[in-house]
């Protein structure tokens, strides 16, 4: 799919991956960005930066936890640019500062709402107008944790694993409907969301993964998702990025 003059959303785009990606699809020539997050002031930053590299940007407070949230967003964008080409469901949240079992049931709940359910209702809402439009890509977010046992991150790891078989069992959607849905699966990324993950900074058991890897950065996870919207052959697939080990140990 030609990235040029299309439309993208991108949830949780105020940071990180979502951000490289926004950062991305603009050097590539989208013609506008919608950066869907709650995180408002980092929003405002990413779409400085998307219209620097020469797209239009719109910030939308989006909850994609919420039904609607995602159909306002879906609206919005409608509403103010008529078209939708690309969508990524990029969201998610961890367990934080508690881990399973002991993780709070609230939260048990926020996290298969954002990561999973947000995906899945993302995906529907997008159809309708990505399908008027002649077509488009789907990319979702999962995580190299979906193919490995995580015993204190299990929920999210859990509900990782539902994002890639959820985007496996939309490859007929490239059929149905014109459009591609495909996942980047990474291992350890360099972003917010890992300093984040536990009460003061990475748990020590993650620390001890992080001293022996090279990080991935946020930028290399934006490439497989420019690659993949491009990619005419892309439904359905699942594309991990793994860590390394570091050379220096």
């Amino acid at each position: 799919m030609e990235i040029r003059d299309q439309v993208a959303i991108i949830t949780g785009g105020a940071r990180g991956i979502g951000r490289a990606t926004a950062l991305a699809l603009a050097k590539a020539g989208a013609r506008a960005i919608v950066i869907a997050d709650q995180k408002l002031d980092l929003a405002a930053e990413t779409a400085d930066l998307v219209r620097d590299a020469g797209a239009e940007a719109h910030v939308q407070p989006t909850d994609v936890g919420s039904v609607d949230s995602l159909r306002e967003l879906f609206r919005e964008t409608a509403d103010r640019f008529g078209a939708l080409g690309i969508l990524h469901n990029n969201a998610a949240v961890g367990e934080g500062a508690d881990e399973w079992p002991t993780v709070d049931p609230s939260r048990v709940e926020a996290i298969l709402d954002v990561n999973l359910r947000g995906v899945v209702l993302g995906t529907q809402m997008a159809l309708p107008l990505m399908h008027r439009g002649g077509g488009g890509a789907i990319v979702n977010t999962a995580s190299g944790a979906a193919f490995t046992p995580l015993p204190p991150q299990a929920v999210y790891a859990a509900s990782k694993a539902g994002v890639v078989h959820f985007t496996r069992s939309c490859a007929a959607l490239a059929k149905s409907h014109g459009i591609r849905v495909s996942c980047v699966c990474p291992g350890l990324v360099e972003t917010p969301m890992i300093q984040d993950s536990g009460p003061d900074g990475p748990w020590p058991w993650l620390q001890q993964v992080i001293d022996a890897v090279e990080m991935l950065q946020p930028e290399d996870i934006a490439r497989a998702v420019v690659e993949l919207v491009e990619d005419p052959e892309s439904a359905g697939r699942v594309v991990k990025l793994e860590n390394r080990p570091r050379q220096d140990r």
